[in-house]
């Protein structure tokens, strides 16, 4: 399942990035990636991924305006979208969800736990539970 799949990250802290898309390519992961949210949408549009993780304070563009920018395309408003977030207050999280993201996973990342989320979405698409 995982050979074809592609994944874009839109966050700002580059070491952060660059953890994740090295974990995940090593698991045969497609990886593009972004380091703002105005850089991110752009990816997005040119990549195509299955999923989409995307992290909530980033300077100029945060992830919540990212997010509503998916939702309003309608040739992206399917993406699965996994929040991150140094925040893991309930309120946010529900906000996050009302919004459409599908997962809100706090930071700092539980590697195995993204893994899990990450396999969990993409199975519930390909299912066509989402």
């Amino acid at each position: 399942m995982e050979k074809e799949v592609k994944i874009t990250i839109i966050d700002d802290d580059r070491d952060l990035v660059e953890f994740v898309k090295t974990y995940l390519q090593r698991r045969g992961f497609l990886v593009s990636f972004a380091y703002s949210g105005g850089e991110g949408l752009e990816v997005v549009r040119k990549e195509r991924p299955q999923l989409i993780i995307l992290d909530i304070m980033m300077p100029e563009m945060d992830g919540s305006q990212v997010l509503r920018e998916l939702k309003k395309d309608s040739t992206l408003k399917d993406i699965p979208v996994i929040m991150l977030t140094a925040k893991d207050r309930q309120i946010d999280r529900t906000s996050f969800l009302e919004l459409g993201a599908y997962e809100y996973i706090a930071k700092p990342l539980d590697m195995d736990m993204l893994l899990r989320q990450v396999r969990n979405v993409l199975e519930k698409k390909e299912k066509g539970e989402l």
